[in-house]
């Protein structure tokens, strides 16, 4: 008897990923596995001290810690969420989803929204649940929440539409499947009056209204004999500087896009699989061997690249100041300049690999670890 069409793409995404999630940790059980470079010694040439400290359940998942002013909202892979003062770190509020969570936290500041293992969708306005819808499809990605709506980019590469206080299904925008998708965070974001999506490889602008296509712009065209080569998502976090948004093409590329025209700046090619930040110099990525560039904002050609932090398994980077910060898979906190990727100083949390991008909320550097520790350093 044959299987469903949709029973084989299940099976084949199923074994893609395992195999793909091998690839990326380098034989990480073998014997083979890439020795992570030796730190020198701290540089602590710009001064930063730990002001507060939470703890949440284990993060296991692809966690997005969205921060709006002085606030952060975050999650554990148990179903907590809770809203953070990043000022003081005294929790705001808590609650729970119920269930293990795959994908979170959306905020606009006043209402989160979460996607459980379960594929429930479920958002809470000042702590309190305020509705649940059912998404026919895995979510990785952080729902967005604005303008009173929550959107969401499902791993089938479906985007929906919510309306924030009722969670009626507003509409929805579905393409063409493909055998293989990525247990991590896509794109998904506002620029002005204009829903930004990741597509496959490309960044497409909807109208946030009714979800019908404005423009579509290519930053990656699927290439190789495989369906684990021609995989070209893009992955986030991404690094948006007025109308130029800038993104990462999983194992591909790294280029900006004019989100008002809808046209392609430069896109150079790139091999990383975590998202950019920058700022409006420079835009700064991390690739797959832990290798950090900087590229220019305006034409794409390469400002610098460090080699100092190879095979430590980094987190996206947060670009702020004078200072490029990425997490290691240890529980270190690196901060290097901006000018050169040279050391600047080094932070400690809890031991445990550093699983979100760090964030900047008001003048606080919040990172998160595995074992669900939560971290505020200011600068000194």
């Amino acid at each position: 008897m044959r299987a469903p069409v949709a029973g084989k793409r299940r099976m084949i995404h199923a074994g893609l990923l395992a195999g793909l999630a091998g690839l990326l940790v380098a034989c990480a059980s073998g014997s083979d596995k890439p020795k992570p470079a030796e730190l020198t010694p701290n540089a602590a040439l710009m001064g930063a001290r730990l002001v507060w400290s939470a703890k949440l359940g284990e993060v296991a998942f692809p966690l997005d810690v969205r921060v709006n002013g002085n606030q952060i909202a975050t999650a554990g892979s148990d179903g907590t969420v809770a809203a953070i003062d990043a000022s003081t770190g005294r929790e705001l509020w808590r609650a729970s989803a119920g269930e293990p969570l795959a994908a979170g936290v959306g905020s606009d500041g006043k209402t989160a929204a979460v996607v459980t293992r379960s594929n429930a969708l479920v958002v809470f306005g000042d702590g309190r649940e305020l509705w649940r819808q059912k998404i026919p499809a895995q979510v990785y990605t952080s729902p967005l929440v604005a303008g009173a709506r929550v959107f969401v980019l499902a791993a089938d590469r479906s985007v929906s539409a919510f309306d924030g206080m009722t969670g009626r299904k507003l509409w929805s925008q579905q393409r063409p499947g493909e055998p293989l998708i990525l247990r991590q965070p896509g794109v998904i974001l506002a620029v002005g009056d204009t829903l930004l999506v990741g597509l496959s490889g490309r960044m497409v602008g909807l109208n946030p209204l009714n979800g019908s296509v404005r423009w579509e712009v290519p930053l990656a065209s699927p290439r190789g004999t495989n369906d684990i080569e021609r995989l070209v998502d893009l992955v986030g976090r991404v690094s948006r500087d007025g109308n130029t948004v800038c993104a990462r093409a999983f194992q591909a590329s790294v280029g900006c896009v004019d989100a008002t025209r809808g046209s392609l700046l430069w896109s150079q090619p790139a091999n990383g699989a975590v998202g950019v930040h920058g700022d409006a110099r420079s835009v700064v990525g991390v690739e797959a061997d832990s290798k950090v560039v900087a590229w220019s904002r305006a034409k794409g050609e390469v400002l610098w690249s460090s080699d100092r932090l190879k095979y430590r398994g980094l987190t996206a980077p947060l670009v702020v100041g004078r200072s490029v910060v990425v997490g290691d898979n240890t529980g270190l906190v690196h901060l290097l300049s901006t000018e050169n990727g040279n050391p600047l100083n080094r932070l400690s949390t809890d031991g445990s690999a550093i699983v979100t991008a760090p964030a900047l909320a008001g003048d606080t550097l919040v990172v998160v670890t595995r074992n669900g520790g939560v971290f505020g350093f200011r600068p000194e």
